[in-house]
């Protein structure tokens, strides 16, 4: 008589249907395009806060800093990190966190993101998390490594209330969320996890991170941990319930649309470049996007000339360049959803690397992020010489067809463009 096959891994069962849930955060954040462009942009970001905390420029309050910048572009991610900045917001009642009116604890957690800058190992990394955890600065716990895993995504986990509480339900752990060592013990425990299933996972920990996200919210319910029979069927009977209210909500979900708006606008511009008689260079992992069934970078330039081609630069949305001198004409940010910092800080350095006349530079969005850009646009941070003009989507829907017909150079663009 042959012996009955185990059973699946109800956990594996339940990794795998949150990867092909077209609503959980597999598919619209770890695998989102965006989601890449703002590693190097937050990492410029915490080096600003550093440098402003070593030259004692920081300040003593969270409202207008260069972390208040940074944080805010974490917290303009998808929902994983929404409310990423409520553990830095100056709590006045309680004083905390204490990182604002004690100069030596603002010492202390710069020269801790420092270290964790240019360290290199987890060994390295774990020992600058225990040296800050001595330091006993109140209301500075685990929601810092929401910064560290934009600085380190293969050794640092983020953490905030739904992934803490995630872990516990999927280990069975009693993870508290404000305790460093808590979160120590959880991060090892995630990459054990990450490491048994690191083929349905991946080496970056926001893979993980996200799936806990997705238990710890309730999306979908954690298996049983007891092998009993009864209780995993209900469970099975739970998962199919909440897949089958995924996939119906996944015909009016918000992700693919924002995803193909965001490469229609680009299309746009691709158009509109080239009809004004400019080069066009599309973002470097954009350009074999499809839009219409056409490849955005279809048409356009397969390489920047050699004094603008950074990693940088290669990543802005849309570029025009004169097709003469071969010098950039205009640079366009599209901020459908994603952080509007992120944009800014790319043209930045476009303009900073241009020897010659500065590129005009724009943020393209939606009509109702302008209060939005012109708020990040008057922090300290952004306080420069340099000019960033606002394009407004519907400016451009209403204008392209008269453009593209009678236009020439960047006057048309400069009219319909807004000063912020």
């Amino acid at each position: 008589m042959s012996t009955p096959p185990e059973p699946a891994d109800p956990l594996v069962f339940l990794i795998r249907q949150w990867r092909d849930d077209p609503g959980g955060t597999y598919r619209t954040w770890f695998l989102w395009d965006e989601r890449l462009k703002n590693f190097r942009s937050i990492r410029r970001g915490l080096q600003a806060v550093i440098g402003e905390i070593a030259e004692g420029h920081f300040g003593n309050v969270y409202k207008g800093s260069s972390l208040e910048t940074v944080v805010g572009s974490i917290a303009e991610q998808r929902q994983i990190f929404k409310g990423a900045d409520h553990a830095f917001l100056w709590k006045p009642k309680l004083r905390i966190p204490d990182i604002y009116e004690n100069p030596e604890n603002q010492k202390a957690f710069g020269q801790f993101l420092g270290v964790c800058l240019c360290c290199n190992g987890a060994g390295d990394l774990v020992a600058a998390i225990q040296r800050l955890d001595a330091q006993k600065i109140k209301g500075l716990g685990p929601a810092v490594a929401n910064l560290l895993y934009f600085v380190h995504p293969t050794l640092a986990v983020p953490s905030n209330t739904a992934i803490v509480r995630g872990y516990n339900a999927i280990t069975g752990s009693r993870v508290k969320l404000g305790s460093w060592t808590d979160y120590l013990a959880m991060r090892e425990g995630v990459l054990r996890l990450n490491g048994s299933w690191r083929d349905l996972f991946s080496n970056d920990l926001g893979a993980i991170a996200g799936f806990l996200f997705d238990v710890g919210t309730g999306r979908y319910p954690a298996p049983p941990r007891e092998r009993d029979t009864t209780a995993l069927q209900q469970w099975e009977e739970d998962l199919a319930r909440v897949r089958k209210e995924a996939q119906a909500a996944a015909g009016s979900a918000r992700a693919d649309e924002e995803d193909r708006t965001h490469a229609e606008v680009q299309s746009w511009l691709r158009d509109l470049g080239i009809a004004l008689g400019f080069d066009v260079w599309i973002a470097s992992n954009d350009q074999g996007r499809l839009h219409d069934g056409r490849p955005l970078g279809d048409g356009c330039c397969a390489e920047l000339p050699p004094r603008f081609d950074s990693d940088t630069v290669r990543l802005i949305d849309v570029i025009w360049l004169n097709r003469a001198t071969r010098d950039i004409a205009a640079a366009f940010e599209v901020e459908h959803t994603t952080s509007i910092y992120s944009g800014i800080l790319r043209l930045f350095d476009l303009a900073r690397s241009s020897s010659g006349q500065v590129p005009s530079l724009y943020l393209v969005a939606h009509d109702k992020r302008e209060p939005d850009i012109r708020a990040q646009l008057q922090r300290p941070a952004f306080r420069s010489d340099l000019t960033v003009r606002f394009l407004p989507y519907g400016e451009l829907a209403s204008n392209r067809d008269a453009i593209t017909r009678f236009g020439q150079g960047l006057k048309p663009i400069e009219a319909i463009a807004r000063s912020v």
